[in-house]
């Protein structure tokens, strides 16, 4: 069985290498022979990750590519497209597929459809604003992170929609936290994201000025929370999880809007691998991931979040308990051994329909 990803980026970018990347040894075991073919490369993506956008020859040049790689998709049983095939253009690609009659996939974890239909500029909203809703519906499967991103693709018309969480492999998630003193209040995310901090920016300076606590952003840009003292440290893969595990606690704080309704808590479950007690926003899938009160607190106000942060820094028998609690509900529901066998399954459904 052949497969061809139109991935959004390479590995190097998360929403890529948690939602199709990181399934490709197991895909290959299972038979599935993947593709890749992303649309911007390594180099796009150290830009963004660097807080740098990049619009110029290089895009066009991708863009040409992802346009020449849809037309030898009829090589292939199925395409599994990331999101959407050429953004902020019309689903010319899709409509392709369709016309050709080659099955495609499309994955969703974030709420791209809003970037279109919520824009500023009525011109967008116009031209674009009903883009991800054909693409959904002209899709043989939609694969939705979350229930608000599985609610729009069965509004838009999908024949079939499923939810599939991000995942982590727990190979990678070996060891313990480290104990760190001062204790470190951590947080892992990309530079879009990580003015999302700002929301509780009080709450932190308090609790750290009580418990002498540090906090510590990994992959945000420098400056990114200037209303706090900050240690910024740089994102890398082979990085990442020994760095976390020097976290006391991890936070993922968001504010209610449609955009953040779509995100898909991979940070929580980052932390939960890592056998960290976490605090979060009571938004989007965060409520799926935090069992609150045994995982770690959802919090909707200030006091929220000053409450449960005093609380974990000042009981240790609590942090240890729910950090072991986390990873158990990680390795039952949020794993990549647990997703991929039906990944594998769902995609053979998919290409079996071609026939």
């Amino acid at each position: 069985m052949k497969v061809l990803l139109l991935s959004r980026y390479t590995r190097q970018a998360a929403s890529s290498r948690y939602r199709s990347y990181q399934y490709l040894p197991f895909l290959e075991e299972e038979g599935i022979a993947v593709t890749p073919a992303p649309l911007m490369g390594d180099s796009y993506v150290r830009g963004l990750q660097e807080g740098r956008r990049q619009i110029g020859a290089g895009t066009a040049a991708a863009y040409l590519r992802r346009i020449l790689d849809t037309f030898r998709a009829r090589r292939f049983d199925l395409v599994w497209i990331e999101r959407e095939a050429l953004p902020w253009l019309p689903p010319f690609c899709e409509r392709w597929l369709r016309l050709r009659r080659v099955p495609y996939v499309v994955d969703y974890d974030d709420a791209v459809f809003h970037r279109y239909d919520l824009h500023r500029s009525g011109i967008v909203r116009a031209l674009l604003g009903g883009k991800i809703d054909t693409v959904m519906r002209n899709a043989a499967l939609v694969i939705a992170g979350n229930s608000y991103l599985a609610d729009r693709a069965r509004k838009a018309g999908a024949s079939r929609v499923e939810i599939l969480p991000t995942v982590i492999d727990l190979r990678r998630y070996t060891g313990r936290p480290a104990g760190e003193r001062p204790y470190v209040i951590g947080w892992i995310g990309s530079p879009t994201t990580a003015e999302y901090v700002n929301e509780v920016a009080g709450p932190l300076a308090r609790v750290c000025r009580r418990h002498g606590a540090r906090i510590r952003l990994i992959g945000a840009p420098p400056g990114s929370v200037p209303k706090l003292d900050v240690e910024y440290v740089p994102w890398s893969e082979e990085e990442e999880v020994p760095r976390m595990l020097h976290f006391t606690v991890g936070i993922m704080p968001l504010p209610d809007t449609p955009w953040t309704r779509g995100k898909c808590a991979l940070k929580l479950i980052q932390y939960m691998g890592c056998r960290l007690p976490c605090v979060a926003s009571l938004v989007g899938a965060n409520p799926t991931v935090v069992e609150h009160g045994e995982t770690g607190f959802l919090a909707r106000a200030e006091q929220d979040w000053e409450d449960s942060l005093d609380l974990l820094l000042e009981d240790e028998s609590l942090r240890a308990r729910m950090g072991e609690a986390g990873r158990a509900r990680v390795e039952e529901y949020f794993s990549l051994e647990k997703t991929a066998p039906r990944l594998s399954l769902l995609l053979r459904e998919v290409a079996s329909s071609k026939k």
